[in-house]
């Protein structure tokens, strides 16, 4: 029987993993050892502007073992949505740490960077032949807001990681790139079934977050097969059960069964999960649907203005018990005082200022049901937004100590209302983003929107 066997370092590269986990993994011989880079679940900022979440210092240490790891086996090493983003920006990041490491430690390979970045001129094209269509939920798509977006990349799936393999590529850096696609690619090259290729692929993916008390970041392996797929966390101390791995299955998914990748659809209604000893898990019956015609995803990021925070806290349970319109009121009052301040050349469209209350709602908002149930305390969470740094940097300097002593009906003198855990009050944050693209793209081929560079290392 075919068997491809596929290590997952880690859930996300930066993150780190346990060094001697790493080891065992590499003592099975893998055929291709894997590792995420990226996602948009800590939002547009990455993407937006080009810098990495986690630190160098923590990605070079994991990129490091992996390297290592890669040349006493003489197996590839795919890395995708580096820089977290997936942006040309992320590629090049990752592809520095990979050439100091190499030269630090006299590695020799053949780099791969498969950047996914999007010509704007392309999508355009596109858009107008009516090829570009939306993802629910999905904003409005124009030639302007193409063009107004920071970055734009589309995500590959295993066809440009395979196409560069079969050009001699040892190491991968791919931007933006499906999680599962990392995992499947070699197994599908190799012939096992697509089925159990993907579906291990998603197992795979977040590391060891499909085990039983996950302790940390970690490395898993899965034996991919024809019909079935085993996998085994490389920690001895940690364990799968068929729970935890089906568990797995159904996280971040639409559809609990269906796992929609760029060329077809993960099918899992009929798969099995058993235990094959106390351990590790073996799963069979998973199916793969392959569309017919593939899509590529767009994820695209635009400027949202300049921003800064204020961060503070009410006890005062006169306070409290108006706290909504007491908020309500203080931003309110305040519109003519930024009149005052800029001689009129700034309107309340013109900035933002956002309030979010912790110890009520601040987690769920409007989907809260315990919003009523107020503790003696909440936390204020001011967001003050505008186009322009110095403008956001003017009212929130000027917006903190208007908050801090804006009155209440019940007393007539000055009160300081607002606890403020830091001075100043207000934090910069510079430049913020939003997503603004959530849609799909019906290229001519799978690789027409990826370009591949080679580089003898």
């Amino acid at each position: 029987m075919n068997e491809v066997r596929v290590l997952s370092a880690s859930g996300q590269i930066g993150s780190g993993f346990l060094e001697s986990s790493f080891a065992r993994g590499i003592e099975l011989k893998p055929h291709v050892i894997g590792c995420d880079g990226g996602s948009t679940d800590s939002g547009p900022a990455h993407l937006g502007s080009g810098k990495p979440h986690f630190s160098r210092e923590g990605t070079k240490r994991d990129l490091k073992l992996m390297l290592q790891g890669r040349n006493r086996i003489n197996v590839p090493l795919i890395v995708g949505s580096c820089g977290f983003g997936g942006g040309d920006d992320g590629v090049d990041w990752m592809r520095d740490i990979a050439l100091e490491i190499a030269r630090e430690e006299g590695l020799k390979f053949r780099l791969a960077l498969v950047r996914s970045e999007q010509d704007k001129a392309y999508l355009k094209k596109r858009l107008k032949e009516g090829r570009i269509t939306p993802l629910n939920p999905a904003p409005p798509i124009s030639d302007d807001v193409i063009d107004r977006s920071s970055h734009i990349v589309g995500m590959m799936g295993h066809e440009p990681l395979a196409d560069a393999i079969e050009h001699g590529a040892q190491v991968i850096l791919a931007g933006r790139a499906s999680d599962t696609s990392l995992f499947a690619t070699v197994p599908l090259m190799k012939g096992t079934g697509a089925g159990p290729a993907w579906h291990a692929a998603k197992i795979l993916e977040c590391g060891t977050a499909c085990v039983v008390q996950r302790k940390r970041p970690d490395s898993i392996m899965a034996w991919v097969r024809d019909d079935h797929f085993d996998v085994e966390p490389m920690d001895m101390d940690v364990h799968c059960t068929p729970q935890s791995v089906a568990s797995h299955t159904l996280y971040e998914n639409a559809d609990p069964f269906l796992i929609t990748e760029p060329d077809g659809t993960v099918d899992t209604h009929g798969a099995r999960y058993e235990a094959l000893n106390d351990r590790a898990v073996r799963v069979r019956g998973s199916q793969f649907h392959r569309a017919e015609r593939g899509t590529i995803k767009l994820e695209g990021a635009e400027f949202g203005g300049y921003q800064a925070i204020i961060i503070g806290g009410v006890r005062e349970p006169f306070i409290i018990r108006q706290l909504d319109s007491w908020l309500q009121a203080m931003k309110e009052k305040f519109v003519p005082r930024v009149h005052e301040m800029f001689d009129g050349r700034l309107g309340p469209d013109d900035y933002d200022i956002h309030v979010r209350v912790y110890g009520r709602d601040g987690v769920m908002g409007k989907l809260e049901p315990l919003a009523h149930q107020v503790g003696h305390e909440v936390g204020l969470l001011f967001t003050i937004t505008s186009a322009e740094e110095g403008t956001t940097d003017a009212i929130a300097k000027t917006f903190a100590h208007f908050a801090l002593h804006y009155p209440i009906p019940e007393w007539r003198g000055l009160i300081s209302g607002i606890a403020f855990p830091m001075a100043p009050a207000y934090v910069n944050r510079g430049p913020v983003y939003r997503f603004n693209l959530n849609h799909v793209v019906t290229p001519d081929t799978p690789l027409e929107m990826f370009r591949t560079e080679y580089l003898e290392v």
